[in-house]
């Protein structure tokens, strides 16, 4: 069986220039699923070692109708060749072109089974895959109608894993995984974080490739490694399946989705295929990563599609760890996704912290740092870490603080955010700088508006002796009569007190919510807030206090709002110590009757 080539065309070797210098290729001639049958005979394409793609003699068995999702067509065949039978099935593989009769046919990009003593596999049919051009602007083919996508299992699990270990099902015909390699990360940072990646739909698979920005002379052609990199710099993440068809401005390749995001803006590469692994369980390709030749653009249900040339929108990132024997500088670049990019900054800043020699369960991290979002103000990324009793280790709390941040930035209906940078710098303190809010009291039961009264709160350091601090406050003129409640606590419990769950459920446009992340207390300080029992209405990030009953009937209608939440209480002051070498935890409260 002839091979088809598509006609055209070496990659330039800048980064932004135009996809292709040579001219437009023709064509590909497609067959579609009606034409084929079992019996059949032609040919795959993919790269066992190095950069050019290998021949694999391929039977068809049959067609599955409906097997992937309604009116999903499944192509079943078997591969025959030295190398198909030794190694079967492999990660990696996805993508691979298949011709019939010298046409295109589809993708490899199911394997049948678990432990198969054959190499069978599914094959998207080509015409489903070009479907996934109607969703962009740049027409490749003419691709028909489009089909609904149906969401399917993850596509980006490790070799050999099950796309669901936790499924109460058999699933024989799964998609061929893409492994999504972590490189330069240490095993504790991918334990720890690996729920917050299968939440996304993404199983971790460490130090089988890498990435880099070595040139690839080589052209891409259909049967070529081409990587997907979510990471990339001093630490990566990256996935790579197999082209499938190439036009002058794209490619299409996977025949699976690798996480089914629909539009994205991920960078594409080529892909140097150093070994591939063959084993009944975990039969892989070991892939290194190397020149950027543009970004996928779509992840769709029958596979992804790249654009040449484009730019990908990327998050660069320093990061600077002082301290101990050494400093050390990071610098790296994450993908601007709403789902991804707060999962890779919490498992980046955790593996650049745990792979220090400082490391420890007694240390203290002093984190100074902003994310710039173009067009608001820089949030802010100051505080201090510390493990407190039964907490997590300091390194896990600064980097969740992080995560969090970018979580409420992207997490907003209005619009979408454009990060420009990240800058974190990290001080260790060889020592758990952690104190418990042990009391609080004050020497009066009584006051009026107007005065100013002293609250002093004992501090109980980590194997350490008591120390006071004494916090003046001053009780606004226009505080009521009656009980007036004083509470004392760190700055996480006072945030939960004053904002609770209802606010930071809240979906606020970006300026609001950068406001108000640039509002949240440190955690080396000790508060006191000053709370009244009228009401107070919060709307956006703008506090309206103490509000008389017949302006709450009127607003009362507004609560079911997003940009509207009502608290019980109202804060009619607040002050706090000057910043302290320690992580403070705990809350008390104080009543005192005004005059």
């Amino acid at each position: 069986m002839g091979r088809v080539v598509v006609a055209g065309a070496l990659l330039c070797g800048l980064l932004l220039c135009p996809a292709f210098s040579a001219e437009t290729p023709k064509p590909v001639e497609t067959i579609p699923v009606s034409q084929i049958h079992a019996g059949m005979r032609g040919v795959a394409y993919t790269v066992f070692e190095g950069v050019k793609p290998e021949a694999m003699d391929v039977e068809v068995l049959g067609i599955l109708k409906n097997a992937n999702g309604p009116k999903g067509d499944v192509i079943l065949v078997r591969l025959h060749g030295a190398k198909a039978e030794y190694t079967g099935v492999v990660a990696g593989m996805s993508g691979s072109p298949v011709y019939l009769d010298g046409k295109l046919a589809g993708a490899l990009a199911f394997r049948i089974g678990e432990f198969s003593k054959e190499p069978i596999a599914g094959v998207t049919p080509i015409e489903e895959m070009l479907e996934i051009n109607a969703l962009d602007r740049s027409p490749m083919a003419d691709p028909g109608p489009v089909k609904a996508a149906v969401i399917g299992p993850t596509r980006t699990s490790g070799p050999g894993i099950a796309s669901s270990p936790t499924s109460d099902f058999a699933n024989y015909l799964r998609p061929i995984e893409a492994p999504l390699v972590f490189n330069g990360f240490s095993q504790d940072a991918i334990q720890r974080f690996a729920p917050q990646f299968a939440a996304a739909g993404i199983v971790p698979v460490m130090g089988a490739g890498s990435v880099s920005d070595a040139k690839q002379p080589e052209p891409l052609e259909p049967g070529s490694a081409v990587s997907a990199v979510l990471v990339r710099g001093d630490m990566d993440i990256a996935a790579t399946c197999t082209v499938t068809y190439m036009d002058a401005t794209h490619l299409l390749a996977c025949g699976h989705p690798l996480l089914q995001f629909g539009a994205v803006d991920i960078p594409m590469t080529k892909a140097n295929v150093i070994a591939t692994l063959a084993s009944p369980l975990n039969a892989f390709k070991i892939v290194n990563a190397t020149e950027l030749v543009g970004a996928f653009v779509q992840d769709r249900h029958t596979g992804i599609m790249g654009e040449f040339g484009k730019t990908p929108d990327m998050i660069p990132v320093t990061l600077n760890i002082r301290g101990g024997s050494s400093s050390k500088q990071f610098h790296y670049e994450v993908l601007n996704n709403a789902r991804l990019s707060p999962v890779a900054m919490m498992t980046t800043v955790f593996n650049a912290l745990h792979g220090m020699n400082e490391y420890g369960e007694e240390i203290t991290y002093r984190m100074d740092g902003h994310i710039s979002v173009d067009g608001y103000p820089d949030v802010s990324l100051q505080n201090l870490f510390s493990a407190t009793d039964g907490g997590q280790p300091a390194a896990v709390m600064a980097a969740l603080s992080v995560g969090d941040r970018f979580s409420r930035i992207f997490d907003n209906p209005y619009s979408t955010p454009k990060i420009g940078g990240v800058q974190l710098d990290f001080d260790v303190v060889n020592d758990r700088r952690w104190a418990r809010l042990e009391s609080a009291r004050t020497d009066i039961t009584e006051a009026r508006p107007g005065d100013e009264i002293k609250i002093e709160a004992l501090l109980r350091p980590y194997r350490g002796d008591g120390m006071m601090v004494q916090i003046p406050i001053h009780i606004p003129t226009s505080t009521s009569k009656g009980p007036l409640r004083i509470l004392v606590s760190d700055g996480d419990a006072l945030d939960r007190v004053r904002h609770g769950a209802p606010l930071f459920g809240r979906k606020l446009d970006l300026a609001s919510t950068i406001a108000l992340l640039n509002k949240q207390h440190a955690s080396n300080r000790v508060y006191v807030s000053l709370l009244e029992a009228d009401p107070e209405a919060m709307v956006a990030d703008k506090v309206m206090p103490t509000l008389p009953l017949s302006i709450m009937n009127v607003m009362d209608g507004m609560r079911g709002t997003q940009d509207m939440v009502v608290l019980g209480e109202s804060s009619v002051n607040e002050a706090a110590t000057a910043p302290l070498d320690y992580v403070v935890s705990g809350a008390q409260v104080l009543t005192i009757n005004i005059k």
